[in-house]
């Protein structure tokens, strides 16, 4: 794995075509979703992600693979630009009153699931963007407490309660839907 990426960083730094386009198919997805849950408008995430490539492309030189991995490195880059993105808009506020339905967990068979992972979606809608970027980065994208940390710019403690009070605000969310 090491040295694929230390060829596709070798020919990205040659600019090649094909290795802009590995790099999307590689990293897209991971990045799209950091993004989507940053800057929820679909089509400022589209150009928040277009411009997180632009800037991967134009840094691609000052990459060190001996402190993150080229994947983390991008996530970083992914998060800072649609943090900046969104900073100076006034946040979109939810209030937990409007939300008075009762979750009903006694049966657990597969509608039941579906149920509250859709209502998990629904929670985590309403989680801050950091929160909603800290708790995608460490479900969905597996990456370890050390990454995160590298990418937010925090240190390992510091999101590891992140997390512990995400979890947390996301019960309180879900017992309200």
């Amino acid at each position: 794995m090491k040295q694929e990426t230390a060829i596709l960083t070798s020919r990205l730094k040659q600019r090649e075509p094909a290795a802009c386009q590995q790099l999307l198919s590689d990293y897209g997805p991971a990045v799209f979703r950091i993004v989507q849950r940053i800057v929820t408008q679909h089509e400022d995430a589209e150009e928040v992600y277009q411009d997180v490539f632009v800037k991967v492309l134009r840094s691609i030189d000052s990459y060190d693979p001996d402190q993150a991995a080229l994947g983390t490195w991008i996530s970083r880059i992914a998060y800072h630009e649609a943090l900046n993105s969104v900073r100076g808009r006034k946040p979109q506020m939810v209030y937990m009153e409007d939300y008075n339905t009762e979750v009903n967990y006694a049966e657990s068979d597969s509608a039941d699931r579906e149920q509250t992972l859709q209502q998990l979606e629904q929670a985590i809608d309403r989680l801050q963007p950091q929160e909603q970027a800290v708790i995608t980065m460490f479900y969905y994208d597996d990456m370890s407490l050390a990454d995160i940390a590298y990418v937010t710019g925090s240190q390992i403690s510091t999101i590891g309660s992140q997390l512990s009070r995400i979890r947390k605000k996301l019960y309180q969310i879900i017992k309200t839907l």
